[in-house]
């Protein structure tokens, strides 16, 4: 997996090529953390790239979320590929995330003084 951060104004993108799989996961780890310590609390994931994703890869999409959101900030994720959408489709995981198809409609978001972050919340039984 390669990852590739760029800013648009006061937003983190991360560019993410390759499988987001068991051994592979510490790249987005530890991106996500250097991201947090330099202050950057609006993240995008642009996963146009990733043709697969285990269930290692989705804990640290979760992991990424809730240590973003611990500092105040949100994670969006971008460009799903078919099959990536269909895990975290199966995994409900489009009830944490907020998920978009156009990059610029993602950053618009973060301007938007409406917006919400959701919340990860966990459920019983």
């Amino acid at each position: 997996m390669k990852l590739f951060v760029r800013q648009s104004a006061a937003v983190a993108i991360v560019d993410i090529t390759g499988r987001i799989v068991h051994g592979e996961t510490a790249a987005l780890r530890n991106t996500i953390r250097e991201l947090i310590a330099a202050g950057d609390r609006k993240i995008v994931l642009n996963l146009s790239d990733v043709p697969y994703i285990d269930s290692s890869g989705i804990g640290e999409l979760v992991s990424s979320f809730v240590a973003v959101r611990r500092e105040g900030g949100t994670v969006k994720l971008l460009n799903l590929t078919r099959r990536v959408r269909e895990v975290l489709q199966i995994v409900k995981l489009f009830t944490v995330f907020e998920i978009f198809d156009d990059e610029f409609a993602a950053l618009e978001t973060f301007s938007n003084p409406q917006e919400r972050p959701r919340e990860l919340r966990a459920r019983a039984g």
